[in-house]
């Protein structure tokens, strides 16, 4: 689809932190085949900070948590726009844009949207499913112990959201995710929170235990605690732990254990967290919001992956050699539930060691 003249394009954002991140290639792209437009992103309001400065977008609009479509629809309507693209595949994301009366309506073809969309993509070729297995399925492959499946790279969730933005013109070769800081939110972040600036002999490093997607995504917190102690007495590393305020408990514990340690769970906002990711030399962490933050700022990352797979939401794009993705080899695993079925050996099966080693 070609524009002939400059439009005001309202591009409907995803709902989860890890997710927004990996939208931003395909926004990018958008941007390089649409430089005369104005995009607008519709976000979740606990994501404005992270679309501050994006070089893609040129406004950002609101809805808070709890807000319905129909309020969110009523306040675009006088804004005019164009056409409107819907990244996530929710009914209501494409409902938002017809109550938006927006005249072109883009988004994939799934029942109970496909009433609001006046174009309706297809799913790309390539596109894998996360498929939740079930008990049964889970004891099957245990017994079995099949070899494990090869997921061609072309499957990560980026491609999703490229091909999207290909249907209005942009170009669907991937580039890396990307975030804008402020120049001047490092210092910032570091005088509120009091953190010295790293140095060669005192690098910062950044831990996340925790996932909010559930505990099947999680390592063990005491592996994190005996990670950290190690690797801190190696280095001389000072620690940032990260968490939600839900995981401030956790956080507090390995902080206390951990020389040179503070936790910042539930302390920043997302702009300071964004700051934070920033200043670290690496960042051990589950699959989570803030590894895709970490990596897209351009620090290294150290995951074990148990229940999800790194061939599908993995950080950065595909195959990125800076980061370090471990996995234990269970037969059952990705399993994508939130909580483990049987005794948790995708993850148990990751050493303190091996996340050491991976880490230095």
């Amino acid at each position: 689809m070609a524009a002939s003249a400059p439009q005001r394009i309202l591009v409907r954002g995803v709902n989860w932190l890890g997710d927004a991140v990996m939208t931003t290639p395909a926004l990018l792209r958008l941007r390089e085949a649409r430089p005369d437009s104005h995009i607008t992103l519709l976000t979740p309001a606990k994501l404005r900070d992270l679309w501050r400065n994006h070089p893609a977008i040129d406004a950002v609009e609101t809805f808070a948590a709890g807000e319905s479509a129909w309020s969110v629809g009523r306040r675009l309507r006088d804004q005019k726009f164009d056409l409107g693209l819907a990244l996530p595949n929710s009914p209501r994301s494409a409902f938002e844009l017809w109550l938006a009366h927006l005249p072109e309506r883009i988004g994939y073809a799934q029942p109970w949207r496909n009433l609001f969309l006046t174009q309706r993509i297809l799913q790309r070729p390539g596109a894998v499913a996360m498929h939740k297995r079930s008990p049964a399925e889970i004891t099957r492959l245990i017994a079995q112990n099949p070899a494990r499946e090869s997921v061609p790279a072309a499957a990560h969730h980026i491609f999703q959201y490229l091909h999207l933005t290909a249907a209005l013109g942009a170009k669907p070769e991937p580039l890396m995710p990307q975030l804008a800081l402020p120049e001047s939110a490092l210092a910032e972040f570091s005088a509120k929170f009091r953190v010295a600036a790293p140095t060669a002999d005192s690098p910062i490093f950044g831990l996340n235990a925790g996932a909010e997607y559930g505990p099947a995504k999680r390592w063990p917190l005491e592996r994190f605690n005996q990670a950290a102690i190690q690797i801190q007495r190696r280095t001389n590393c000072r620690w940032l732990v990260f968490g939600l305020k839900s995981e401030s408990d956790g956080a507090g514990r390995i902080a206390a254990d951990v020389p040179h340690a503070v936790s910042l769970a539930g302390a920043t906002s997302l702009g300071e967290l964004c700051a934070a990711l920033k200043l670290c030399r690496v960042l051990l962490t589950n699959d989570s919001g803030p590894m895709h933050v970490a990596a897209a700022l351009g620090t290294r990352v150290v995951v074990p992956f148990g229940s999800t797979s790194p061939e599908l939401t993995g950080p950065g794009l595909p195959d990125d050699p800076r980061h370090r993705l471990l996995r234990a080899n269970a037969p059952c695993s990705p399993c994508f539930l939130r909580e483990c079925p049987i005794d948790f050996r995708c993850m148990t099966g990751i050493s303190v060691e091996a996340v050491v080693k991976a880490v230095l």
